[in-house]
């Protein structure tokens, strides 16, 4: 399906939220490289931490499994920096690993990113990349992400938490988590023939940005209704009192459901958010049925004037430990 646009307006009054919304995308405590297991790979002694920041998507995948995505982003002025000849090189290396504790199995990608620039970028200057895996579905996963500065050993961080990965199986109406993407990049994750430039939901700028989710199990031809809200709330989620009604729109169509049972929709949101926390609320409604499915995501905008930069990430190794 090809891009829209969605213009947002701002409405006159205030709408109370009344349906649920889903929980944020998990975000780990931190751990140095001293902290981090031996599985790592890691042997050089500690130097310093690597802050970066991270989100993880999910959507259905093959074979009854689902595909994780991580996306991650990091500022250039935390990378050592190399020169040679008259560019500068930047290097760092990405693992994403899904650790079932119950069924006692690790499911492992790392990747490699690799910056080559004429001439050195500011500090804020943002990096981002992704990587994807699939596992089984499972309650009892445990994430961890972990970034390494590739061109000097012991610069590194982690960050673990307990991560459920869904099940998009069965036949019910349902979506998948909603990405957010920096607008008119090149390339980045693909879904179907639709491209989307992840960037961490905490790391957007004022003014537009892609979003991008899944439909699933919405029958070829039905009339659908989708809605799609944003509200500004407080660091905590919930709503701010003084921020006036949610910004939303709507739209309907005709289910083009994809072969596997995937609808992907890629909406460009036009619209000039002021620096704070939101939460945005994808619903949509199959009106041929009546039955509806609603997913949420939470973003924060940080203010012009960083700038960030999509580098593909390139496999190293990846896996299943059982």
């Amino acid at each position: 399906m090809l891009p829209g646009l969605v213009s947002i307006l701002f409405a006159l009054t205030a709408t109370p939220a009344s349906a649920p919304y889903a929980a944020e995308a998990a975000r780990g405590l931190s751990e140095t490289i001293s902290e981090l297991p031996d599985t790592t790979g890691w042997v050089s002694p500690p130097r310093r931490p690597l802050p970066f920041s991270y989100d993880l998507y999910t959507f259905r995948g093959t074979d009854r499994r689902t595909a994780v995505v991580a996306s991650f982003a990091v500022p250039i002025g935390e990378l050592e920096r190399a020169k040679e000849d008259s560019d500068f090189h930047y290097r760092f290396d990405v693992t994403l690993v899904l650790a079932d504790t119950a069924l006692r199995t690790v499911y492992r990608t790392d990747d490699s990113v690799y910056v080559r620039v004429p001439r050195p970028l500011a500090g804020a200057h943002l990096l981002h990349t992704h990587i994807e895996l699939e596992a089984p579905p499972s309650t009892t996963t445990i994430q961890r992400v972990i970034m390494t500065d590739a061109s000097t050993p012991g610069i590194g961080q982690l960050y673990s938490t307990p991560f459920p990965v869904p099940d998009y199986n069965g036949t019910d109406l349902m979506l998948s988590d909603i990405a957010l993407g920096v607008p008119d990049s090149r390339g980045g994750l693909r879904r179907g023939d639709v491209a989307v430039a992840l960037l961490p939901t905490g790391e957007f700028s004022e003014g537009s940005f892609d979003l991008y989710y899944e439909v699933y199990n919405l029958p070829v031809g039905n009339r659908y209704l989708t809605e799609i809200a944003i509200e500004e709330v407080e660091e905590d989620g919930t709503p701010k009192r003084d921020a006036g009604s949610p910004v939303g729109t709507r739209f309907t169509g005709e289910s083009a459901t994809r072969p596997d049972g995937s609808l992907g929709e890629l909406r460009r949101v036009d619209t000039d958010l002021e620096r704070g926390r939101y939460r945005l609320t994808v619903t949509v409604t199959d009106q041929d049925s009546g039955h509806a499915a609603q997913r949420s995501r939470f973003f924060d905008v940080r203010g012009r004037g960083r700038g960030a930069t999509l580098v593909p990430a390139l496999p190293r190794r990846g896996g299943t430990t059982e």
